[in-house]
Parts: structure tokens; C-alpha cells; sequence
């Protein structure tokens, strides 16, 4: 027998949810009993030999996890709905454990923590007899989500487009969407002060720039702008800045920027795909931009950082990046990341980034990571987020949104903390190029 709920139900002790903006959250989906159950059995073994609590909501006892009363390190999981939590898994597996989230249906008492716990066990969380199956119930991709120009516009549009005030409420006064670089890295739970956090995305951007030679008289390409500050502040070098972006929001917001700093006369803000820029740069940056390609179209964009690129010139990457039989294993899936954060995105792994841009004619020639550093961005960012929640609904944004952005930074955190995500800067040349390297791989 298959159950289902009403488009509008709402169970107690959930956060109250907007069938029409939130219908998968609103409504529990469609699963048999049995599937429920199987999927039951198998979250309650796995989570049972991971260092977890995990607690009934209310007045429930311990499910799982250490059962002495002293105090713990482990992180504790709470079921407000365990026949609700248990359902969604087993319907859609991960996008149905943040789902499950958003509909306050579980919740954490450090969700950092659970999450990465649950991040360095992801190999184990399936026995192995069953990962084979895996396409019984994971997702594909819409081909609605593909990184065409068409879709590449729309997909940015949904994540970038929300609202700058939304976004200016957690970054840094710069706008920096991206890993900062930290010296050094802050104590364990510390917030950063806006002039301390900003500096440590300054000294993020002034590394890519001195990987790119940017100075006086640099012709300079950034594919993806952001808000504008890499473009403000290598026009302050005294390059001229060419920056591209596919967002409307950001790129009034960017040029109003520049012209507030005084470089408005050496920095275009242009709305185009990076697939229609025409010219030859000195310099092409481009920061945590690839990863919201797609892999169907990574050949066409190394093929067009090379194209771009002027006899002796140097690109400087920001990439994201995770291990390579992971990337493989989510390259077709759809994620709770692809269903609500970033549509048709994809993080590459250091395997394919080589491979692509070697494909192109590059040759990568520094390479040096920093997720330690991610991490601590994300920590900033999730702190000024929650800090920040009367703020955020203020801007229109109901509490699902806030669960939901919520699990995206905490998951994200967790990836790097746990080492299964890390970011990477790089400088690429022309494969013919010559040049003294001053760096090599680092980690």
C-alpha cells in the first residue's frame, strides 16, 4: 500500500511550509511500507556505527549512540518524525534527507558536526552489496538543468539572483562569494570582525592576481564577477578589467561598485556567456566559476580560456574541487545541492581539471590548496547567516528557505571539514609557453 499526503499538510511540530513555493517539502512523497521499512533498517545500522546520538524528539530516549550519561563528543541527531524521516529516504534517498530537514523533521544540536561525521563515512553508509542498486533510487539530472546558454542564465539566475541584500547579510562588506585565505586561520569558533574578514578575502584576491601577473597596463578577463570586488581591486593594480557575469543582480550592483571606488573608467561589467567573449587578455581569472559549468561543457570552457588567452599570458583558477570516483558517482545524479542550491552545477575533481585543460592546450603550472580555509569561510558566513534570521525573513525569505540555506552552508562546511571537498588556486599557460615557476603542488 503507498501513502501520500495532502499538497497542504503540515504535521505538528514542523515548520510551517508553503505547498505552492515548497510542494516536495509540503507533502510527503509516495513509498510503500516496505520501502520505508528497508530504508529504515538500513539508516538505523548505518547510523548506529558512526559516532552519533541519535535521540526521539520530545521526551524520547537515545536510539542510538553511546548510552552513558556523562557528557560526549559525539553530535546528536533528533528525530522529530522518524516514519516521516524514514519515508523520504527511502523515496529519494539524500534529497529527501534535506528535504526531511527543511520540513523540521530532524534537526541537530551541532549540525556541522552530524554532517560531518556523515561526510566521512559516505562509503560506508550503504553496504557494498547495495551500492550497486544505487539506480533504483537516486535521480538523474533534468535535462532542464543543463549548462546551455539558455540554461546557463536561468540556472544563475536562481541562485544568484535571490536578492543582494540576502547575500550582503552573511558575506563580507566586499561581497566576496568565495574562499577567503585566512593568516592565520582563526580559534575554533571565533567571528571574524567585517576588517578582519574582509582582509582575508583581499589576500585570497591578491593571490590570484599575483598568480596572473596582474599590474599596470594588465589587459584582464574575469569570467564570473561576482559583486565586483576582484575587478575593483585589480583595477587599483592599474590593470584594465574586462569582467563578465550572467547575473542581472550582480552586475548592477558591480558596476555601481566600481564607480563608487573610483575605477569605473578601467572596469566593464558586462552581462554575456563566457562562451561568446571575443579578445586576447594578459590575464584571465576566473573564481569558483567552473564548478557551475556542468561537465558537458568543461571542454568548451578551457577552450575558451585558451582562445582567450595572449601569447604569454597566465589564467588563475579558484576551483573547488573532490575525489575523482566521487565526482564520477554524482556527475548524473540529482542532489538536494542540484535541486535547490546550484541547478546544473558540478564540482570537478583534480583529475578532471588537469585532463580538460591539458584537452585545451594548458598546462597547469601552480597548484596549491586550502580547504582548511573553506571550512573557516563557511563557518563566517553561517554565522552571520543565523545571526542575521530576523533580517532574512524581513527580505521575504520564510523559514523553509532559512532550514534550507542553513543545511547548505553546514553541509558544505562539514565536505571540507571532513576532507571530501577542498579548493584549489592554480596557474595555467599555453602548453608551448616558457616561464620560471615559482610554485608547485601544495596542499
Amino acid at each position: 500500500m503507498t501513502l501520500s499526503l495532502p499538497p497542504s499538510a503540515v504535521h505538528a511540530g514542523h515548520v510551517p511550509v508553503d505547498p505552492q513555493r515548497w510542494p516536495d517539502v509540503a507533502r510527503l512523497p509516495r513509498a510503500s511500507a516496505a520501502r520505508t521499512a528497508v530504508a529504515r533498517l538500513l539508516v538505523e545500522r548505518a547510523l548506529a556505527r558512526l559516532p552519533l546520538r541519535i535521540r526521539a524528539g520530545g521526551t524520547g530516549g537515545l536510539l542510538a549512540g553511546p548510552r552513558d550519561s556523562g557528557d560526549s563528543s559525539e553530535p546528536t541527531l533528533t528525530l522529530h518524525d522518524p516514519e516521516a524521516f524514514h519515508r523520504r529516504i527511502g523515496a529519494d534517498g539524500l534529497i529527501g534527507f534535506g528535504e526531511s530537514y527543511m520540513a523540521g523533521e530532524w534537526d541537530a544540536d551541532d549540525l556541522v558536526g552530524v554532517l560531518t561525521v556523515l561526510a566521512r563515512h559516505v562509503d560506508d553508509l550503504v553496504p557494498a552489496p547495495l551500492r550497486r542498486l544505487r539506480g533504483a533510487w537516486v535521480r538523474r539530472r533534468p535535462e532542464t538543468d543543463l549548462n546551455t546558454p539558455d540554461g546557463a542564465r536561468e540556472n544563475i539566475q536562481r541562485h544568484y539572483d535571490l536578492s543582494n541584500d540576502l547575500f550582503a547579510l552573511f558575506l563580507d562588506p566586499g561581497l566576496s562569494y568565495s574562499s577567503a585565505v585566512f593568516d592565520p586561520l582563526p580559534h575554533a569558533s571565533e567571528v571574524l570582525t567585517d576588517t578582519a574578514f574582509t582582509a582575508a578575502q583581499h589576500h585570497k584576491i591578491d593571490r590570484l592576481l599575483d598568480l596572473a601577473d596582474t599590474g599596470p597596463g594588465t589587459e584582464l578577463l574575469e569570467i564570473g564577477t561576482g559583486w565586483g570586488e576582484l575587478a575593483i581591486r585589480a583595477a587599483a593594480r592599474g590593470a584594465r578589467v574586462r569582467t563578465v557575469t550572467l547575473s542581472e543582480e550582480q552586475l548592477v550592483l558591480a558596476r555601481r561598485r566600481a564607480a563608487l571606488a573610483g575605477v569605473a573608467d578601467r572596469v566593464s561589467v558586462e552581462r554575456i556567456d563566457y562562451r561568446h567573449v571575443r579578445g586576447r587578455y594578459d590575464a584571465v581569472v576566473s573564481v569558483e566559476m567552473i564548478e557551475a559549468v556542468g561537465a558537458e561543457f568543461w571542454p568548451d570552457y578551457f577552450t575558451a580560456l585558451r582562445r582567450l588567452l595572449a601569447p604569454g599570458g597566465r589564467i588563475a583558477l579558484q576551483a573547488i574541487t573532490m575525489p575523482h570516483e566521487r565526482m564520477l558517482a554524482t556527475a548524473r545524479t540529482h542532489t538536494w545541492i542540484s535541486k535547490y542550491v546550484f541547478p546544473g552545477g558540478l564540482i570537478p575533481s583534480p583529475e578532471a581539471l588537469a585532463h580538460e585543460s591539458a584537452a585545451a592546450g594548458l598546462r597547469i603550472t601552480h597548484d596549491t590548496g586550502y580547504g582548511d580555509h573553506y571550512a573557516e569561510t563557511l563557518h563566517q558566513w553561517r554565522a552571520r547567516f543565523r545571526h542575521n534570521d530576523a533580517s532574512v525573513a524581513a527580505l521575504g525569505f520564510d523559514r523553509v528557505f532559512q532550514r534550507m540555506w542553513d543545511l547548505y552552508l553546514a553541509y558544505s562546511e562539514a565536505g571540507f571539514r571532513s576532507g571530501y571537498l577542498d579548493v584549489r588556486q592554480l596557474r595555467l599557460t599555453a602548453a608551448g609557453d616558457t616561464e620560471t615557476e615559482t610554485g608547485g603542488k601544495t596542499s
